[in-house]
């Protein structure tokens, strides 16, 4: 294009003041900048639970498997099948080991997860005709996402002071529930590192009030492999799988 052809208001008047630095330059600010990440290359990761697993770099080269990276929704459907066995193997092995029913694979996050549980706890309130329970309890020892997935769902909110045990007690959860009580969200070891040593008699309180168990399974890898959460008696269950499971953490999903 002439330059005759452009208008006169969209031509500079003076050369653009661009920085001219050579290669080397370049190179050592982009290097610099990058080391002032946080990252378990560098340092220690100070990112809540997921500060407790590491992934081997093999693990992040499996992740990047063209039969993973180059997958389409319209291919034919016989070429997918080797994806196809992993997820299904995927969802029997995450099934067996916290002792579940069945998984669903489709959430793309942690908070995703949570959110379609609490969907689920919905649904199920709905199909039982209890829609008058509208109130999820969430101690102060959560995981700190649990109050927005609850509120997004459309519960409310009721906080559960654990009066400084660091635990929930059979005696403090009898103070909260109600009528209108839906489900309990508790993390387990919950956030202060501890484990919820009456979880099953929790359970069995919440059963007998029409309630539903929730589990954050953020700190999952403290249980895997020694206890199941099924077999507390957990109604619904997340798991990120890049806390314990060694899926890459920072793309996004699974969870």
């Amino acid at each position: 294009m002439k330059e005759s052809s452009i208008p006169q208001k969209f031509l500079r008047k003076s050369p653009p003041k661009i920085p001219h630095l050579s290669e080397p330059e370049i190179v050592r600010y982009y290097t610099n900048f990058s080391r002032m990440n946080f990252s378990v290359d560098t340092h220690f990761y100070p990112l809540g639970s997921c500060t407790m697993k590491y992934n081997p770099k093999i693990n992040e080269e499996i992740a990047n498997l063209k039969g993973w990276t180059e997958l389409h929704p319209y291919q034919p459907i016989e070429t997918l099948q080797g994806a196809m066995e992993v997820l299904y193997l995927a969802e029997r092995y995450l099934s067996e080991i916290t002792g579940m029913h069945s998984f669903t694979l489709q959430p793309a996050a942690g908070a995703h997860g949570e959110l379609t549980g609490m969907l689920i706890a919905k649904a199920y309130f709905k199909e039982k005709g209890m829609e008058h329970k509208k109130v999820v309890l969430i101690p102060d020892t959560a995981h700190g996402t649990n109050p927005a997935s609850a509120v997004l769902a459309g519960f409310t909110v009721k906080n559960i002071d654990t009066e400084g045990k660091g635990v929930i007690t059979p005696e403090v959860l009898k103070k909260y529930i109600t009528e209108e009580t839906a489900c309990l969200m508790i993390t387990n070891p919950n956030t202060l590192g501890l484990f919820e040593r009456y979880i099953e008699d929790i359970s069995k309180i919440l059963k007998e009030n029409s309630c539903l168990l929730y589990c954050d399974g953020a700190n999952m890898n403290a249980l895997c492999g020694k206890t199941r959460p099924g077999d507390w008696g957990v109604d619904i269950l997340h798991l990120n799988l890049h806390k314990t499971f060694s899926t890459p953490h920072g793309g996004g999903g699974p969870g």
